[in-house]
């Protein structure tokens, strides 16, 4: 009996999971390999870093998604180099995985532009852990105000920084502004939520740049009618604890949140082909590297340009149509037949800002508020993976719209040393106990 090919898959994102379906129960063996055991909805990430949504409500275990499939294999593990003559992916533990197709897709992080120090005072949002340690700390802020206020009579003011104003930027500081005046104005005695300050640092001349200039003009109104501070034309050029630099002037903030910059996996680089400044591959129109028919990049760590000349976006639909279109042309090699080069087809965009706020271009028109919003919604739920999933999220997106109210506002970890590390610490020292929480949120042992 003849050997099966083997197809090796890096990610289990929208790009390995959509090219893993693509190839279930097909005449090929695959395996999947990820650092995490789930997939993650990431366009709801800042769902849970507001406490909306819990994060089991929009991640599912990877192996329970692809159940169905019985030629397909989920590893837990983590890859760190290749061995292309040989055809081998190379584990940290050692192991060495042999492939016939490989399909690397282990997406992105954020970048901070040659400044990584600025991530222990302005996490990101990538990775459920980043949204669980966001949240903690919007909330422990609030905590920490009141507690302040109880027992003094005065607090410091409750200023909320958010950098960038893409998509994450715009839906964080919109959910962390109606917080602050709705979903807690009545929880707390000592200080009046509804006065915090909610900024917005956006470095071009207008917020949602990819939108067209009037859907953008209209993100920017839908913001400061939430009470959101929106500065255009503002780089911010240092962050230090509790304070942040924008142009010339120091702005104090008790939270800061990293929304702009990407950077494509490190794997890229060390497939030893060309890469553009964020690290992403250049590939080939059928999306396998220069030279190496037999290794494909998708995703967020793949530049490829449209008909028009326009980059491919790194969003969620195009890592899917990659997957998909990989998988395709892989088949199509097992079977002798010429392969298709990659077209990707823009369904439209759209952003969330706040409670029956967006914008949305889809299907060629135009859309704002209500409309837009329910668009987000219906898109955003039926692209979710699992029934279950689908069902929670309904439900706690119909008992928020109606109360207000947040289910998930819990602060994890110890709040004090987070306090501590944030506020009283610096430089390596805040570094290692913020290190702690998160080994702590991904269940890791701590070292004696």
């Amino acid at each position: 009996m003849a050997k099966r090919p083997k197809v090796v898959i890096i990610g289990g994102g929208f790009g390995g999971l959509w090219a893993a379906k693509a190839l279930a129960n097909k005449p090929v063996d695959v395996m999947l390999i990820d650092r995490k055991n789930h997939h993650v909805f990431q366009p709801l990430l800042y769902q849970v870093a507001t406490a909306v949504l819990s994060p089991g409500e929009i991640a599912s275990p990877i192996r329970r998604i692809l159940h169905y499939a019985k030629n397909i294999e989920v590893i837990l593990g983590e890859v760190v180099g290749f061995d292309k003559e040989n055809q081998k992916v190379l584990l940290d533990d050692g192991s060495r995985v042999d492939f016939d197709h490989l399909i690397v897709a282990a997406g992105a992080r954020h970048a901070y532009f040659g400044n990584d120090h600025w991530e222990t005072w302005a996490p990101g949002l990538k990775t459920i852990e980043d949204a669980v340690d966001i949240r903690r700390r919007i909330f422990l802020a609030f905590e920490l105000a009141e507690r302040k206020a109880a027992l003094t009579g005065e607090h410091d003011p409750l200023n909320f920084v958010v950098i960038g104003g893409g998509p994450t930027g715009v839906e964080l500081a919109g959910a962390i502004a109606d917080i602050a005046r709705q979903a807690l104005k009545n929880d707390f005695k000592a200080i009046d939520t509804t006065k915090a300050r909610v900024m917005l640092f956006e470095g071009s001349d207008r917020v949602l740049g990819t939108f067209d200039s009037d859907l953008s003009e209209s993100a920017k109104e839908q913001l400061e009618s939430l009470g959101v501070e929106v500065h255009l034309n503002s780089f911010v050029t240092e962050i230090e604890p509790g304070r942040v630099k924008a142009g010339d002037k120091w702005v104090d903030c008790e939270v800061v949140l990293w929304a702009t910059g990407v950077a494509a996996s490190p794997l890229g680089k060390l497939l030893e082909v060309e890469t553009d400044r964020a690290g992403r591959v250049f590939v080939e129109p059928d999306l396998s590297i220069p030279n190496e028919k037999n290794i494909f990049v998708i995703g967020d760590m793949a530049s490829i340009k449209q008909e028009n000349g326009d980059p491919v976006p790194g969003v969620s639909p195009a890592a899917m149509q990659m997957g998909t279109a990989t998988a395709k042309n892989i088949l199509a090699d097992i079977k002798g037949k010429e392969r298709t080069n990659f077209k990707y087809v823009d369904k439209g965009s759209m952003a969330t800002i706040g409670r029956s706020k967006a914008i949305a271009h889809v299907f060629g028109m135009k859309f704002r508020g209500f409309i837009a919003w329910m668009l987000w919604l219906f898109l955003h739920v039926f692209f979710l993976i699992g029934f279950r999933n689908k069902l929670y999220v309904l439900a706690e997106w119909f008992w928020a719209y109606l109360t207000r109210e947040r289910s998930a506002r819990l602060i994890t970890g110890d709040a004090l040393e987070l306090r501590d590390a944030l506020v009283f610490m610096g430089g390596e020292e805040a570094g290692r106990v913020l290190d702690e929480l998160h080994k702590k949120d991904r269940g890791q042992p701590s070292p004696k």
